[in-house]
């Protein structure tokens, strides 16, 4: 949400009209040819740059501003704020003017990157970088004695192959990794010159450039990384760091499909001093290909960057550069290792040492997901077993990092990633779903749609019912996490912080640390499936938290479940045999009334039980019968109707629908008129006219529904079709009395006197009656409604047509 004057300023910037709009570039285009830039000029290129962005389409400017524009963006003399702003509004306007950029490239370091970046973002293809591309390699080939090119270079490149891989040549990709090579491995090993503030004692021995160390402050004794610390670096140093931070995007890019050079590589530029210290090994590395070569180097440098890890930082800034450069050097191990197998086998050593060194230090935690992606991809190739690996990555780590959302967000995607495989070959992969919910209830907006993409994933015959119960419990989960990280904070002795949490707050913290309690808080709380579907004291742990129910981040949790609910039974009816529907169906019933009492998650909770019970009844019918004596209990309960009108509405249609002989051959007529029984009771108790009655409250839509229901079960068995007409007959006067009256409106009584006369009609004729309440199951086809001869509207105009001359058989 912008803020209200922004919002205006936005609003503005779109309505502008195209005549106020050239008006305002032509004093643009004069105050840009002015000598002095002025404050005028800034200002109005920001807001120009406002105006062609506020919109979804690019505005079309005066060609003369834009060369002007051009022109100002491509002077390495001008003002670099002017660049920026430059740059910014030809990105976003129109026509793409890439080819008249690319005519003249600048030499100059700043200007190249702001011409580059309009560039990228207006090229259409491959073609049109091609001019740019040639500038930059022939940059990166020079030996410029400031050497700014290549360091601006290397990144502008590396941009441009992740949007366009194919626009480097074999030769050119050949090119570029033998320079990565030299700037991976053989930068210079001495300090930067730092800059001399001058002085009586400045002199040749202070100007003498110091050496690099490590991070635990020892002098450096191997070649330059990341990880070597300095006051000031060689240009060359800093080609280095920016060579490591592109060369994952690199290998990912090139090193599977690009060409082998056959022939031996040529011998790289270097200096001398630093040829002395290659090692023979070194040597006979460069008779490997350029492909080749570069994964020998890039292996070299991040099992260096691995053993430096291993140092202890003296600053805690050093200590999370060594966790990142982990990350990276594990994930490009693992990308050299996919390439070429033979690396597999010097790499674990290092991997497994490193695993064994971080394993169970929380605060390496992120660096455990490379590893594991390693140990994923590479351990059946070593012979290695992976199973402890990913017993502490699901086990442990999200039980005690779930509250950190990277990790949580890169757990996340690591389980995506790799989900058909976790499914096949990681036996603890779908029993810690318990494990990975936590993640999102505590980062309920953050991660929804990632985990509607893993939820299909983690649906398996054995655990689909816990994970179902689980799902209705995310809140609650929510909660528990809440407190338990509160309870981890302050002390029980320590009331005073606890009752600064507020009274109800602090009543939870109590009930959390109570023994009684501890059993349904584990549960709650426990890092895998298999401990049973629920807990049988569910409403006590919902009393015990019900004092969170209004917290912000449970509130957020209950509003992510019906989305996961849905997605939950799309899978798990495409799995499900009939014994796990019935136990969908048993669950239904039974959680309808076990949810947490948060507004409006109950009502949100039970509309989606409503559609899928209609999914899961349609797909297999014998359901009904299959569970009846749950079914029929649920339906006598007239309190459902108050508590769970829509679910209860929707139970009621689908006894209606398909309890039926024509679906199940064990529906007797005792079980129809047992339901008929029950449903009559029900609804006479609902439909009673008291002087003293209170207005229903329930919808219409309710009474309709049980009169339908009714009438189709009298159809199948019609020995009840008098009492269900009699009944029917006395509608007219539930609906114009006076309670009703006051509650409904005339739309409302007039459908329940409508449905009421209809269905008396229609039970008047006993066959017609049972053709059009209960058709066969083909009755949902396109022909039932299409075909003049055999469609359902069609009979049911000649129904109405035969009965219309009949008087009326409502009472007046």
């Amino acid at each position: 949400m912008y803020a209200a004057a922004t919002e205006s300023l936005i609003k503005q910037a779109r309505e502008i009209k195209e005549e106020e709009l050239q008006r305002f570039c032509g004093r643009i285009f004069k105050l840009l040819h002015t000598k002095d830039v002025s404050g005028e000029t800034v200002d109005s290129l920001q807001r120009l740059h406002l105006i062609v962005s506020a919109t979804k389409h690019a505005r079309e400017l005066p060609s003369d501003l834009v060369m002007k524009l051009q022109t100002v963006l491509c002077s390495s003399s001008s003002p670099e704020q002017l660049q920026v702003l430059s740059s910014s509004i030809i990105r976003q306007s129109f026509p793409p003017s890439v080819q008249s950029l690319c005519s003249d490239l600048s030499q100059d370091s700043r200007t190249l990157s702001y011409v580059a970046s309009v560039v990228l973002s207006q090229a259409g293809n491959k073609e049109d970088v091609i001019p740019l591309c040639h500038h930059l390699l022939k940059s990166l080939e020079s030996r410029l004695s400031d050497g700014l090119i290549s360091k601006h270079a290397l990144p502008i490149l590396s941009e441009m192959i992740t949007v366009y891989p194919d626009v480097l040549t074999d030769d050119q990709v050949n090119l570029v990794s033998r320079k990565v090579v030299d700037w991976l491995r053989y930068a210079s090993m001495q300090q930067g010159a730092s800059m001399s503030s001058g002085g009586f004692f400045s002199g040749p021995r202070a100007r003498q450039p110091a050496p690099l160390t490590e991070v635990d402050g020892v002098v450096t004794g191997d070649f330059f990384t990341v990880l070597c610390v300095g006051q000031s670096y060689t240009e060359d140093q800093w080609m280095n760091m920016y060579t490591f931070s592109m060369i994952k995007g690199w290998l990912l890019t090139y090193d599977a499909d690009g060409t082998t050079n056959t022939e031996s590589d040529d011998r790289s530029e270097v200096d001398s001093s630093v040829m002395s210290m290659v090692s023979a090994t070194s040597s006979s590395s460069r008779l490997l290909p350029p492909k080749e070569r570069l994964r020998e180097k890039a292996f070299e440098y991040c099992q260096r960057l691995i053993e430096q890890s291993d140092r202890k930082a003296l600053k805690r800034m050093d200590t999370e550069l060594q966790k990142a450069c982990i990350i990276e050097s594990v994930s490009i191990i693992d990308i050299i290792c996919g390439e070429d197998p033979s690396y597999v086998y010097r790499a674990f050593p290092c991997i497994k040492a490193l695993y064994g060194r971080l394993n169970g230090d929380f605060t390496y935690a992120r660096t455990l997901l490379p590893i594991a992606q390693f140990y994923l991809n590479h351990s059946e190739t070593a012979a290695v077993d992976s199973e402890a690996v990913f017993c502490q990555l699901f086990s442990h780590c999200p039980t005690e990092q779930f509250n950190e959302p990277m990790l949580a967000f890169e757990f996340v995607q690591f389980c995506l990633l790799n989900s058909s495989v976790l499914q096949d070959r990681v036996a603890n992969y779908r029993q810690s779903f318990p494990n990975l919910l936590k993640f999102l209830a505590w980062n309920s907006s953050g991660l929804i749609g990632e985990f509607v993409e893993l939820l299909p994933s983690l649906v398996a015959p054995d655990t689909a019912i816990e994970l179902l119960h689980t799902i209705l419990d995310l809140p609650c989960l929510a909660a528990a996490l809440d407190l338990q990280q509160r309870s981890a904070c302050y002390q029980a002795l320590d009331r005073t912080a606890w009752d600064q949490q507020g009274a109800k707050l602090a009543a939870c913290l109590d009930a959390f640390r109570q023994p009684s309690y501890r059993g349904l808080f584990l549960y709650i709380l426990r890092p895998e499936a298999g401990t049973g579907d629920t807990i049988d004291r569910l409403n006590l742990l919902h009393e015990i938290l019900a004092d969170m129910a209004e917290s912000p981040r449970v509130v957020q949790c209950a509003q992510v479940v019906p989305v996961l609910l849905h997605v939950y039974f799309n899978t798990v009816i495409q799995k499900a045999d009939e014994k796990m529907m019935n136990q969908l169906l048993l669950v239904l019933l039974e959680r309808s009334s076990l949810l947490y009492n948060i507004k409006t998650f109950n009502a949100e909770v039970q509309k989606v039980f409503s559609t899928h019970l209609q999914a899961l009844c349609k797909l297999h019918p014998p359901l009904i019968v299959d569970q009846s004596r749950e079914i029929l209990e649920f339906v006598s309960i007239p309190a459902n109707i108050y508590s769970k009108e829509d679910f209860y509405t929707h139970v009621v249609w689908v006894i209606g629908e398909f309890l039926s002989v024509s679906y199940d051959p064990r529906c007797t007529v005792e079980l129809i008129t047992s339901f008929f029984e029950s449903l009559e009771a029900v609804l006479f108790e609902i439909t009673q006219v008291r002087q003293s009655a209170s207005p229903p409250g329930f919808s219409p839509r309710l009474i309709t529904v049980l009169m339908t229901t009714l009438a189709k079960l009298a159809t199948r068995s019609q020995d009840l079709i008098p009492r269900v007409s009699l009944f029917l007959s006395k509608m007219r006067t539930f609906a114009r009395s006076g309670p009703v009256m006051a509650c409904y409106n005339e739309e409302d009584t007039e459908e329940i006197i409508t449905r009421a006369h209809e269905l008396i009609n229609l039970l008047k004729l006993p066959n017609v009656a049972q053709f059009v309440l209960a058709p066969s199951a083909g009755g949902d086809g396109p022909r039932w409604h299409r075909d003049t001869n055999a469609s359902l509207p069609q009979a049911m105009r000649a129904v109405s047509g035969l009965l219309h001359r009949h008087s009326s058989f409502l009472p007046t």
